[in-house]
């Protein structure tokens, strides 16, 4: 897709989920240069099953920019298990008053991540090879974000151990999830009390495309109101095997 046609249904699909306020001709150029670095280093790392760049636009862009509208201004955020940079890297361009850690533990992936954030001019993004369970329990990491996000990276009863111990207390955990979004709630609301959560809510975010197709994609709000008690998060063997 040339720059000029990607730019005009990158605008169209923000426009049609209400988001268009968040795009600029720079940060629509800058999402260019996302899609081209992306689909050139996919062979090499796996990054993305998604090739059809309407569908990148839709299901990874805008996405993506429905969670860094709803993120507090000048807020700290730490990104679990960021794979390709989702959301690290679209809330990074869209919202330049945050502050995005981006963790995984794939070397290669966070070197993805590390360079692409370099080649946008993104200064606030951080990428750090890491274990979520072992940053948890860091006193560098440990209760020191506002916000702790994932994106299709575990069960929530194992995601809520790895991402509750990050967030301070009055801050928030917000999981993207799929269809099931209610059913994983319903079997984490243990583990969220346990780990110091409270309230916890799932949002329907309706995409949009421009086939007039709708996507659901649920954003489970977890409030942090408690601090996690100490013996959290515990080896991630012990995590997989005997979820909260």
């Amino acid at each position: 897709m040339e720059k000029k046609e990607f730019i005009s249904a990158l605008t169209q699909a923000f426009n049609k989920n209400g988001l268009g306020k968040m795009l600029s001709l720079e940060k629509s150029e800058a999402f260019f240069a996302l899609t081209e670095r992306m689909l050139t280093e996919n062979e090499k790392y796996n990054l993305t099953a998604i090739t059809d760049v309407d569908m990148i636009i839709l299901n990874h862009y805008v996405d993506c920019a429905a969670l860094a509208a709803r993120l507090p201004k000048g807020s700290k955020i730490i990104d679990v298990g960021c794979g390709a940079g989702f959301p690290t890297l679209p809330v990074a361009m869209l919202r330049p008053d945050v502050k995005i850690t981006a963790v995984d533990s794939t070397e290669k992936r966070i070197n993805y991540v590390k360079e692409t954030a370099e080649l946008l001019g993104l200064s606030n993004v951080e990428a750090l090879t890491m274990r979520a369970e072992d940053g948890g329990r860091s006193p560098e990491f440990r209760e020191k974000f506002d916000i702790a996000t994932a994106r299709a990276v575990a069960n929530m009863r194992v995601l809520t151990e790895l991402c509750l111990p990050f967030v301070k207390v009055g801050g928030e955990m917000l999981a993207m999830k799929g269809k099931n979004a209610e059913f994983e709630l319903g079997e984490a609301k243990r583990a969220i009390a346990t780990l110091g959560g409270r309230g916890a809510t799932v949002e329907s975010i309706v995409l949009k495309s421009a086939s007039g197709e709708d996507f659901s994609h649920p954003l489970i709000r977890v409030s942090k109101k408690e601090k996690t008690p100490s013996a959290y998060p515990r080896p991630f063997a012990q995590i997989s095997k005997k979820p909260l």
